[in-house]
Parts: structure tokens; C-alpha cells; sequence
């Protein structure tokens, strides 16, 4: 389970990639944001934010299509049929709402912004392109390593986390 679990491949890149920089609520901001410039599918902004973030993080229709359908619920959004899929507007009652709330609105932006740093993001995709790479060179492997290799792999990548980790508190 251990191997599985934790040296999968991508699987260990992706729920990096998918880490929401939102704290609950905040979503609502950046979609109404959205529909300010123009209208859009849902998959447009599901996209949207995808490029916004330089590939690191890519909503799940499970969350992007709720949170639509509340704006709905709350009068901030409209939808309308084409093509048989729904596409969404921001209504003068979402504009208000936006720019009443333009300062949570403004410090969601500039969270993301500090979040995907463009000058940090190539850096950070090859550090979790390495990871990805250990875990590929590792994982299958491990089970069957002598105790004293997985005791000298383990004290490997616990100095290793010790060192990153004070590399990050500097």
C-alpha cells in the first residue's frame, strides 16, 4: 500500500497540480470575475483557470459547476442554452455583488497571483518533475529492498525533507 499509495507517478504531481489556492468561498470571486470579461461554458472556465495558473491547478467540474449553479441560486448568475450546454453571464446583481466585495475580491486575485508565480513556476514543475521521477525509480522497487537498504534510503530522504524544509524557512 505504501508504494502504491504514495510513489505513483503522476498521481503525486496531480494532487499537487490540483491543489485549490482557494479558501471556501473565494471560487465564486474568480468565476464571477470570469463572467465579467464574457460569457463562458463551464469547460471555458474550468480552462480559464488552468491558464491562470500556468497548469497547476485544474478545478474539477465537481466544483466549478456547484458553485455555478449557487451564483444561479443567488441571483449573481444566468444561464442560457446553446448548443445544448449551458452557457453562463453575470447579471447587473453580480456586478454589484463583485464590486461590493471588490476587496476580497482583489485580495483573492492577488493570492493568486503570489500562488503561481510566473517567475516560480518552471522552477517549481521541474522540482515536482523530480519527485515524480523518484517516485517512479523508487516505488517499484522498494518492496523488495534489503532492511538495510530501506534503512539507508530512509535516512536519505529524511535529511533531504530536513534540508528543504530549512531551506524553506530562511
Amino acid at each position: 500500500m505504501f508504494g502504491h499509495r504514495f510513489y505513483r507517478g503522476e498521481r503525486l504531481f496531480n494532487s499537487f497540480r490540483h491543489e485549490s489556492p482557494f479558501q471556501k468561498g473565494d471560487l465564486k470571486y474568480v468565476i464571477l470575475d470570469l463572467l465579467k470579461d464574457k460569457p463562458r461554458y463551464g469547460y471555458e472556465i474550468i480552462r480559464a483557470l488552468e491558464e491562470q495558473s500556468h497548469g497547476f491547478y485544474k478545478p474539477s467540474a465537481g466544483v466549478v459547476y456547484p458553485t455555478l449553479q449557487m451564483l444561479e441560486e443567488m441571483g449573481y448568475a444566468k444561464s442560457t442554452e446553446r448548443d445544448g450546454k449551458k452557457v453562463y453571464t453575470i447579471t447587473a446583481e453580480g456586478d454589484q455583488f463583485l464590486f461590493e466585495r471588490r476587496d476580497s475580491a482583489d485580495e483573492v486575485k492577488s493570492h493568486m497571483r503570489h500562488h503561481w508565480n510566473p517567475k516560480n513556476i518552471g522552477r517549481v514543475g521541474e522540482i515536482m518533475s523530480e519527485v515524480v521521477k523518484l517516485g517512479k525509480s523508487v516505488g517499484p522497487r522498494i518492496r523488495s529492498a534489503k532492511p538495510e537498504q530501506l534503512h539507508r534510503i530512509s535516512e536519505i530522504i529524511s535529511q533531504t525533507r530536513r534540508e528543504i524544509e530549512d531551506i524553506l524557512e530562511e
